[in-house]
């Protein structure tokens, strides 16, 4: 595995569900729905856009936050 594609998607009563899949390569469907792309290959963040807002690609600071939330999946990803 290489990437680490993480989906917002916001409930009807104002909730927010986040889905997180490993993938070994990307499709133009994940450059299109996927919030957060990270590329554990070359260490850079592909996309990163929350609640319709472009956020700062900064490899080590979304690590630091994911790394946090799913060690196991980031661990697999290393």
């Amino acid at each position: 595995m290489r990437y680490l594609l993480i989906t917002y998607l916001k409930q009807r009563d104002g909730k927010i569900d986040e889905a997180v899949t490993l993938a070994s390569r990307l499709k133009t469907s994940d450059l299109r729905i996927c919030n957060v792309i990270m590329d554990f290959k070359e260490h850079k963040v592909e996309k990163c856009v929350v609640d319709g807002n472009s956020l700062p690609k900064n490899w080590d600071s979304l690590y630091e936050y994911y790394q946090k939330i799913y060690p196991n999946l980031i661990k697999k990803l290393e």
